[in-house]
């Protein structure tokens, strides 16, 4: 259960991460690569490729980072010792 619960919230934390690492990465690709502002076109962009992509790779991260270290065992605990 605590597997599930985590990942989901990896899941949640990492969409808003890459979402955000998305805008910026759309941002720095139309500023670098002077992206036509015509009708909107680099805002376009931005919020309909890079964000949604950058949204899915962070949630799929985000889960699986979080389900990995939620998963790993505790470390087993000496034997007490007379």
């Amino acid at each position: 259960m605590k597997v599930l619960l985590l990942g989901f919230f990896g899941l949640i934390l990492g969409m808003i991460a890459g979402g955000v690492i998305g805008v910026g990465a759309g941002l720095a690709w139309t500023s670098v690569f002077h992206t036509s502002s015509f009708e909107g076109y680099s805002g376009y962009l931005v919020f309909l490729t890079f964000m949604p992509i950058g949204m899915a790779l962070g949630a799929l991260i985000g889960a699986f980072g979080l389900g990995y270290v939620a998963s790993r065992q505790p470390p087993p605990l000496p034997p007490d010792m007379p």
